[in-house]
């Protein structure tokens, strides 16, 4: 029986034990002949939607159940007072960017490096690089904890935070920043096994790490019998934990044997090539990172004139986008190994296949996420208030910038799309069509034009579904994404 606690690696070719077996029924592969794995192989031969469907769906089913796993926490905290919650509330932005930035942007920089290398056939280089990855990780993460040591108080202070909710904010980041490194290391390893085609395991370590959180939590948050309670730093500790024991799975597995990853070790350190690998793909996406959230506080500053209700209705309703990204994600992470495989083994006629399904999985996310709220306003809007002029305001929001998520996960799955390729420059540039269109043409209906809430409303639906235009006509140019060819 497989074991539970790994991937299947048993059935990589790699001249181990099962080949040894056969060793004289069969002569050796010539020495130039690519070895690829059966995983590397689904990902070169197997039916592409079903595959893209097959490597999805436990990363949309981990990301839904962090979700909840995020909302038990609240709830626990909630139990501190409102100055606890309102500590962890300004902590969210950093724990989200640190994030994004270390399984969007540079897992997605690992993974696309590691599936054109499992692609090409060059085991060896893969191991390379998840040994650079790793390293890498190590140093940001101690970066990112050195920063919220050394300057967190300053930081929450300039985020407006003052007496007891500061203090709290202050020591709640202070020890889940300590685990910075592990979170980091995490991500670099669950991104070199997506990039393998594995994306099983690593969903099923992080769900339940999810679970044992959620079992611990309360007691370290509260305490029980002899073990004492450490309030709301106790649920921090919680997190470094499932941080801690969720890297040190996921850096075993990757030395399991069959693994291409066996000899990481050996590789650890930053190598210039492997490095500009890696951050070729991972800086244009950390800055496109960046700029959602820059674009998010823009517009959010363009509706503040429009008083409380607007803010918070905006608000609530662009909480939408939370829903579709973990799907898109869900999808982006098979689309990045699928289309880097395929990209490494010269295959782009199947380059091209994979980025059209990953299109065609990213709009209807958005078409249903979207259509669903703009029929529907009041049963999303509806989960977070009663007020009638903040359902008011969410409500037009949605019927009128819903329907143009369509726009937003064509946009963000081709941007996936790109990430397996390697080029994403022009990608990049294209993504700022969201924040040009929506941003400056929201400032001149609003503050030139004076039009009002509608009227911008309008403009953030123009950039989306620009977003999602510019993304397919840069997918066209790159790749060929409709190839007349292709329809031979």
């Amino acid at each position: 029986m497989k074991d539970a606690h790994q991937p299947d690696w048993a059935r990589i070719p790699n001249g181990a034990t099962r080949n040894m077996a056969t060793a004289t029924q069969a002569p050796p592969a010539a020495p130039h002949e690519p070895v690829r794995s059966d995983r590397t192989r689904l990902l070169l031969e197997g039916p592409v939607l079903p595959t893209l469907l097959k490597l999805a769906a436990p990363t949309v089913a981990l990301m839904t159940f962090q979700a909840v796993v995020n909302a038990v926490e609240g709830y626990y905290v909630g139990f501190l007072g409102s100055d606890a919650l309102a500590a962890i509330s300004l902590s969210f932005p950093l724990v989200m960017l640190m994030t994004t930035l270390s399984a969007g942007a540079y897992g997605g920089g690992v993974a696309s490096a590691v599936a054109r290398a499992l692609g090409a056939g060059r085991r060896d280089e893969a191991a390379r690089l998840a040994g650079a990855a790793l390293s890498i990780a190590a140093l940001i993460g101690v970066g990112f904890t050195v920063v919220l040591l050394a300057f967190g108080r300053e930081i929450y202070a300039t985020l407006g935070a003052t007496g007891p909710v500061l203090d709290a904010a202050v020591q709640f980041s202070g020890v889940l920043f300590l685990g910075a490194v592990p979170v980091w290391v995490f991500q670099a390893a669950a991104s070199c096994l997506r990039g393998a085609g594995i994306t099983g395991y690593p969903a099923a370590v992080g769900a339940v790490g999810g679970v044992l959180t959620l079992a611990v939590s309360p007691l370290l948050i509260f305490g029980a019998g002899p073990v004492p309670g450490f309030g709301l730093i106790g649920a921090a500790w919680a997190v470094v934990g499932y941080n801690v024991v969720s890297a040190a799975a996921l850096v075993r597995a990757l030395r399991a044997p069959g693994s291409p990853f066996r000899e990481f070790f050996s590789a650890l350190g930053p190598d210039r090539r492997r490095t500009a690998a890696i951050f070729r793909v991972a800086a244009p996406s950390a800055i496109n990172t960046l700029q959602s959230n820059m674009t998010f506080l823009t517009l959010t500053a363009l509706v503040a004139p429009f008083g409380t209700a607007a803010i918070a209705g905006y608000g609530m309703g662009g909480r939408l986008e939370f829903l579709l990204i973990p799907i898109v994600f869900g999808v982006g992470s098979a689309l990045v190994p699928l289309v880097g495989a395929n990209a490494g083994a010269g295959n782009h006629a199947r380059v091209r296949q994979a980025t059209r399904a990953g299109l065609l999985l990213g709009a209807s996310a958005g078409a249903v996420v979207g259509l669903t709220a703009a029929a529907l306003p009041g049963v999303w809007m509806g989960l977070f208030t009663t007020d009638p002029d903040v359902l008011a305001t969410g409500g037009a929001y949605l019927r009128t910038v819903g329907p143009a998520y369509i726009g937003f996960g064509s946009g963000l799955a081709l941007f996936f799309a790109a990430q397996g390729t390697g080029r994403v420059v022009q990608s990049l540039a294209a993504a700022f069509t969201r924040l040009i269109v929506a941003a400056v043409g929201g400032y001149l209906v609003v503050r030139v034009f004076g039009r009002g809430l509608d009227a911008l409303y309008i403009a953030m639906a123009a950039g989306l579904v620009g977003h999602g235009l510019i993304m397919i006509v840069v997918a066209r140019h790159e790749l060929g994404l409709f190839s007349r060819a292709d329809c031979k």
